[in-house]
């Protein structure tokens, strides 16, 4: 049990260390995420002492539950190849660009369409996918504005990693908590559309106090025309996203498993796409950089972390501490642990432990536990940058078009916002968990 522990520990914090002082290493000219790598090592080591049983890993990955990671890896990347596609047609900044225009000489009216903006697209795309996409817009609109860009990031950040939270798909931690307990689409947005809700006016209400007197200030910008270059391409990408959207509210009443629903899908706008391809005479541009822009390190990593709860599952670490967490005030333990063990160890490994964690609750507060660590898992991103990989990201991407935000701002702005919000959510999550 000792060895397993202090395995786990070292792996996390080397991740973390890496995430902060050494994210990427190059050999040659090839340039490799390094968190995945440690968590790669950690998940070997596991094996190799028998730590992590290679049985029962294996058993895991071909038994024919809902709870297969390999299922919600799939989950995951088709939904994640419908939105990369959407992305590269250019459907995201074209909506930006509307947003700008409609906004004219207003701050507050643009700030508050970006916000909605995120928004809507995080809810039905991946909240990963907007802040990737809209981050360097939003620096380089405020750069020719002349605008202060802090209020817009920190808004499109926050509001991509609290509206991810009203759909199952919004984020990869929903998939695998809600997956883990057997939660359907439908019954995962009745209990969560009123606490994100909530959580999404108290966190606008946040920013706006915090961002008042720069939003209040006049600008001026000419924005240049955008045009979606190819319509019929982007008509049928997002016909793709709507149809896939149908089937994953409908799978449990016609008893296909969402991972299926979402690999069709993506395996038809993926023959679209070449189909497409070869009409233009293999102008590949589109399909090659959205396969391009899949995030393949999340494999890897997501596997290495199932490997390390394994062993802990087996050692019986996980059940002391969820019989240590008890079965009193669940909401609020799980919720608040969680958010902040995302701080710690990242949420997407934190979701995997909280899945197994919640089984040492009794049947009354299994579900609420369930939904508590989701809530946690969203929100504890926007407390440190560490809480999740976007947070990372995020900073790279604001460091690399010079806009002066540091570590420090972003826990400075995550503490403010982020501690309210998971309140009001967990506080809602009380009053709707009944509706299942």
């Amino acid at each position: 049990m000792i060895a397993t522990i202090v395995i786990s520990i070292i792996t996390v914090v080397l991740i973390t260390i890496s995430i902060l002082f050494f994210p990427k290493i190059k050999i040659g000219k090839i340039e490799l995420d390094t968190y995945w790598m440690i968590a790669l090592l950690g998940a070997i080591v596991l094996l190799a002492t028998s730590l992590s049983p290679i049985n029962q890993v294996g058993d895991q990955l071909i038994k024919n539950t809902t709870i297969n990671p390999l299922k919600i890896l799939v989950l995951f990347f088709s939904m994640t190849f419908l939105s990369i596609v959407l992305d590269e047609l250019g459907l995201f900044k074209y909506l930006a660009n509307v947003a700008s225009k409609k906004a004219k000489d207003k701050q507050m009216t643009l700030f508050l369409m970006f916000y909605f903006l995120t928004s809507v697209l995080t809810i039905f795309t991946s909240n990963d996918i907007v802040i990737l996409t809209l981050t360097p817009f939003i620096c380089m609109f405020c750069k020719n504005a002349k605008i202060k860009a802090i209020p817009y990031l920190i808004a499109e950040f926050t509001a991509a990693n609290t509206w991810s939270l009203m759909l199952v798909i919004g984020n990869p931690t929903n998939i695998y908590l809600a997956t883990s307990a057997g939660i359907d689409f439908v019954n995962y947005f009745k209990v969560m559309a009123l606490p994100t809700l909530v959580a999404g006016l108290v966190e606008l209400a946040l920013l706006y106090l915090l961002f008042r007197k720069h939003l209040h200030e006049p600008i001026n910008v000419e924005i240049e025309d955008e045009h979606l270059s190819n319509k019929t391409m982007t008509f049928i990408a997002f016909g793709h996203l709507i149809v896939c959207l149908i089937f994953l509210i409908i799978s449990n009443y016609i008893g296909i498993e969402m991972y299926l629903v979402s690999l069709i899908c993506a395996t038809s706008l993926l023959i679209c796409l070449i189909v497409m391809s070869i009409l233009k005479k293999n102008k590949w541009i589109t399909l090659g950089d959205s396969l391009k822009r899949l995030p393949y390190p999340l494999i890897p990593f997501f596997l290495s972390m199932f490997v390390i709860v394994v062993a802990l599952n087996y050692q019986g670490i996980t059940s002391a501490i969820g019989n240590f967490f008890g079965n009193n005030q669940t909401v609020w333990v799980y919720g608040y642990s969680s958010f902040l063990a995302s701080n710690l160890i990242n949420n997407i490994p934190m979701s995997i432990l909280y899945s197994h964690l919640s089984l040492s609750l009794d049947s009354g507060n299994y579900l609420i536990g369930i939904f508590a660590s989701i809530i946690g898992s969203n929100i504890g991103a926007f407390l440190t940058p560490l809480g999740a990989l976007a947070g990372i990201m995020f900073i790279n991407l604001v460091n690399k078009e010079k806009i002066d935000f540091k570590f420090i701002d972003f826990v400075k702005y995550g503490s403010i916002i982020s501690i309210p919000t998971i309140t009001a959510a967990l506080g809602i999550l009380i009053l709707t968990i009944n509706f299942i």
